[in-house]
């Protein structure tokens, strides 16, 4: 049989290059006379940019010198495929640059990945491309625009500070943004708003640091920051539009840029052929760390799903954990099971200390019990 294995990351343990490899692995162990071809897949998120640079032969890395969410100096990577860039928020403004103890998005600032969208401008790119997810700031996007040229006032008339804790406070906006007439594209699956219960602060916020009395002082930060920001570089409604609130309003800080915002996952397969994968495999397997109800909206797992039903070819989701019904026809019309390395090793917890291993016994079991 010929299986191609196209897994997302698996957050907190794996790569979606490290996964794609514990599945090939294991299921080379039962069934060594198989064709495994491996296909690591991004929605937007960490991994985008490696993800993008296995795919296009043709794209070159190019490095710049920026900063990370509480300023200090970081090297990042972005891709440039002729004239069009592909950049990773998560570069400058990732969760993971950040101990826990550092997680405080009043003060952290998106201002990092401006300075990457900026050199990406002045080296010529006309299209630009950023995948926003695994972000630490709540900052919609201000810190960015600031790198870009804007300048953020106080009353006073003097410049504000970075961080999503000042934004109240801003009450004028100078200057102009230097994007030599680029075309923005966000890539991400958020379809959540800037504001509100499913917004950027209230949905996101906690898993940066924000709590308690921090949430409703962001919200209103950013409700204030908003209505300025509408007024002055348009378009009105712009915090409404689905993706606002991808990666703290980064997606908002993107409309307001006149950008739009693509599925990061359908980006991702589109660019990396996916679909011509599809159609040479027998069995398609993906996979991400957590498999839920929310996958199943526009994720990677349900775009694999969708593309391999389109060939009338069966998909199975192997997760690191699962709240759904393990080996149900019915989680999802596309998909002919789904299995987790929580279920196989007794809990979540055992999971998390043996992921590896963990994923590569999981795609064993099920090679095994797939019929040849």
């Amino acid at each position: 049989m010929r299986i191609l294995i196209a897994p997302d990351k698996f957050a907190g343990t794996m790569s979606a290059a490290e996964a794609a490899d514990a599945v090939a692995a294991g299921w080379r162990r039962a069934r060594p006379g198989d064709t495994v071809t491996t296909l690591p897949l991004a929605d937007g998120g960490p991994g985008f940019v490696d993800v993008l640079a296995h795919a296009l032969p043709g794209a070159v890395r190019r490095t710049v010198e920026t900063c990370d969410p509480l300023g200090r100096p970081v090297k990042a990577d972005y891709l440039r495929d002729g004239e069009t860039a592909y950049i990773e928020s998560a570069a400058a403004c990732g969760l993971h640059l950040l101990d826990a103890a550092e997680r405080d998005p009043r003060r952290t600032t998106s201002y990092g990945l401006g300075l990457i969208v900026a050199d990406a401008v002045e080296t010529g790119a006309r299209r630009i491309v950023v995948g926003l997810g695994g972000s630490a700031t709540n900052d919609a996007g201000a810190g960015m625009l600031t790198a870009l040229g804007l300048t953020l006032l106080d009353a006073t008339g003097a410049a504000l500070p970075y961080g999503g804790g000042v934004l109240s406070a801003a009450a004028g906006i100078e200057g102009h943004a230097r994007t030599r007439g680029v075309e923005f594209i966000a890539a991400t699956d958020v379809d959540s708003p800037l504001l509100g219960p499913h917004g950027a602060t209230y949905m996101f916020g906690p898993q940066k640091g924000a709590t308690g009395t921090a949430l409703p002082f962001l919200e209103m930060s950013l409700s204030s920051f908003a209505e300025l920001a509408e007024r002055r570089l348009g378009p009105v409604g712009a915090s409404e539009l689905p993706g606002a609130g991808a990666a703290g309003g980064l997606g908002f800080a993107f409309f307001l840029l006149g950008g739009r915002r693509e599925s990061g996952a359908r980006l991702t397969c589109d660019a990396i052929g996916l679909d011509a994968k599809i159609a040479e495999a027998d069995l398609v397997i993906s996979g991400e760390g957590s498999f839920d109800a929310q996958s199943l909206r526009g994720k990677l797992a349900a775009e694999v799903a969708a593309g391999a039903a389109a060939h009338g070819k069966p998909c199975l989701v192997l997760a690191g954990r699962s709240d759904l019904t393990e080996l149900s026809n019915d989680v999802h019309p596309d998909l002919a099971g789904v299995h987790s390395v929580a279920a196989l090793l007794g809990s979540p917890e055992a999971a998390m200390r043996e992921p590896v291993e963990g994923l590569t016994s999981l795609a064993e079991k099920v090679a095994k019990e797939w019929p040849e």
